[in-house]
């Protein structure tokens, strides 16, 4: 078989195709007519709240839940019907089920003595992914002589040993504290990046997701609310559940008359034309409002009067909760430069706040 300089095989990566997938307990409806194209090579993130559907697309992916309808191809291969094991995917799991009684290279080689890999190249392949996942020299130790962080590397060098066409992982660094698993996302993207497998992962975790991924799909109530690339996903979400669900925001009440945004009377400039709908709504960032301290500002096309509520300091920021003269309340963070000058405005003086028509982004309301 053919490698790159890396030693991965090359040309491994395949597409995974998925068309109308349904999923259903009684009444209740899992997954509901969810349709992804996923590119070879391409690291995706199934990412919704608990009961989004996420982790039972992920299980009918690998086999482990044979869907009430539709479609899963695999290459050119329709995998649907196949059993997991026949699938060649690889699986991460949350608790990584590693065997205690086996040393880490026991547990890396399970799945080539499963298919009766003769043994010097067990021995090479294993050597080979420990130096991969930064494990070189611990094929001898005991899985409970490990850290957290290095038993889901093992976990991870199993899941690649084999050579997968595809990679799994369900909530691979949920069991990790906040500081080891924002390291461990750097590293999978790095290892990611090496093999260059179709990797699709689940998780809750919003920013893990941005971090890791090529494209988010967010899911919510089995239904597909948004495929995208992770900075379209948080600039432009397509609803409010995408724009609530990924980092903070607030909302406006807005209406739209001949082409004209306003708020409360007040017109807006945004970054795309209005459309005519029965409803909108103003998605405002928190971090995209500029404290305006009563001074002009031509960079800023769109201003907003209000009194402080409160003002939350978090280190590099403070996070103000404002209401506006409508009687909208709105979060605004603002970094503390913006605030040197005047210092942090306090609970029931006015405030000035702009928003740059780039960053002025209405959504669908609900009706």
């Amino acid at each position: 078989m053919e490698r790159d300089k890396a030693g991965v095989p090359a040309g491994k990566a395949l597409p995974v195709t998925i068309r109308h997938l349904a999923k259903h307990y009684g009444v209740v409806k899992a997954l509901d007519d969810v349709s992804l194209s996923i590119a070879p090579g391409e690291f995706v993130t199934l990412l919704g709240p608990s009961g989004s559907g996420k982790t039972t697309l992920l299980m009918t992916i690998a086999g482990f839940a044979r869907p009430n309808a539709g479609s899963i191809m695999v290459g050119e291969t329709e995998v649907v019907r196949l059993p997991p094991h026949k699938r060649d995917i690889g699986m991460v799991f949350q608790n990584y089920a590693l065997f205690p009684h086996m040393t880490v290279g026991q547990n890396i080689a399970y799945p080539l003595r499963l298919r009766r890999i003769p043994r010097p190249e067990i021995d090479r392949r294993v050597e080979r992914v420990l130096e991969l996942v930064q494990l070189g020299g611990y094929g001898s130790r005991r899985v409970d002589e490990l850290s957290g962080g290095q038993r889901q590397r093992v976990a991870l060098a199993r899941a690649i040993v084999f050579e997968p066409r595809i990679l799994l992982m369900d909530e691979p660094l949920s069991a990790l504290d906040k500081q080891l698993r924002e390291r461990m996302q750097i590293e999978i993207r790095r290892l990611h990046d090496q093999l260059g497998t179709t990797t699709i992962a689940v998780t809750h975790d919003q920013r893990e997701a941005l971090t890791m991924s090529d494209r988010v799909a967010v899911l919510h109530q089995g239904c597909l609310m948004q495929f995208a690339e992770p900075r379209r996903l948080y600039e432009r979400p397509a609803n409010r559940f995408v724009a609530e669900f990924i980092g903070e925001s607030s909302f406006l009440p807005v209406t739209v008359e001949g082409g004209a945004a306003r708020y409360c009377g007040q017109v807006l400039t945004l970054a795309e034309p209005a459309r005519e709908a029965r409803r909108h709504l103003l998605l405002l960032r928190p971090e995209k409002l500029v404290f305006l301290n009563g001074t002009a500002d031509p960079s800023v096309e769109n201003r907003f009067v209000g009194r402080v509520v409160d003002a939350v300091f978090q280190g590099e920021s403070v996070l103000l909760t404002v209401v506006l003269a409508g009687g909208d309340e709105i979060l605004a963070r603002l970094p503390n430069r913006q605030l040197d000058r005047g210092g942090v405005p306090a609970a029931g003086s006015e405030i000035h706040l702009g928003l740059s028509a780039e960053d002025a982004l209405l959504i669908p309301g609900e009706d």
